[in-house]
């Protein structure tokens, strides 16, 4: 299957009804703007916990739509074909990662904009806050990809992915609002942050698909 097929078939699946990239919109939106309310009318605090709270929404939702990166593959039943076909199953994996990112992450960064505004805050923390999940993103995704695959063949697997990704993501997370609240307050650079959050995602855009062409591969023998 040609990869710009396989991306295409993808995003489709993930952005029709049921495919789950609403759903994690919806609970972004939901997650950050509850917090004002619970916190108050305190528009200093709101500014000064805005880019955690936002990354924390965005992970959040991240790990919604994790377990349905290979759910239709499992429903027809393609996924012994998936493992067997001549294309490095890995790239296959990439790819999917990639359609799934760009239905359900990038959303996310195109929304956070709209969320800081309403955290009260100002342009410099929005801008580094879109910016640093730009980046970030990514990698959670890759790191789903492996719970995902590992979780592949149990019948409600949402749940175990979940609590499979979420402590690897912590690192992204820490990077993330850490580069964020140095682009605004300082006095610490807003580079370095901003680079060990690149070389995350990097790291995990190759280890994420071998690790999960390596599941699937295990789930299917």
């Amino acid at each position: 299957m040609a990869f710009g097929t396989l991306f295409l078939r993808d995003l489709k699946l993930s952005v029709r009804a049921g495919g789950g990239a609403m759903i994690g919109i919806l609970f972004f939106l939901t997650v950050v703007a509850v917090i004002p309310f619970g916190v108050g009318p305190d528009l200093k605090l709101l500014s000064r916990i805005g880019p955690a709270i936002v990354w924390i929404g965005a992970l959040l939702a991240s790990l919604l739509g994790l377990d349905r990166l290979f759910q239709a593959e499992r429903d027809d039943g393609s996924l012994d074909l998936l493992t067997m076909q001549e294309t490095p199953l890995v790239l296959t994996v990439l790819t999917k990662c990639a359609a799934h990112w760009v239905a359900t992450g990038l959303p996310l960064v195109i929304a956070s904009p709209l969320l800081g505004l309403f955290m009260n805050m100002n342009e410099t923390a929005i801008g580094a806050t879109a910016l640093t999940l730009l980046v970030g993103t990514p990698a959670i995704t890759f790191i789903g990809a492996v719970g995902a695959a590992a979780a592949v063949a149990l019948p409600r697997g949402g749940l175990l992915v979940s609590i499979l990704v979420l402590p690897l993501t912590i690192p992204v997370l820490i990077f993330g609002v850490s580069a964020t609240y140095a682009a605004v307050e300082g006095p610490q650079p807003f580079l370095p942050p901003f680079l060990i959050l690149t070389a995350l995602t990097l790291f995990f855009a190759v280890l994420g698909p071998a690790a999960a062409a390596l599941a699937l591969r295990h789930t299917t023998d």
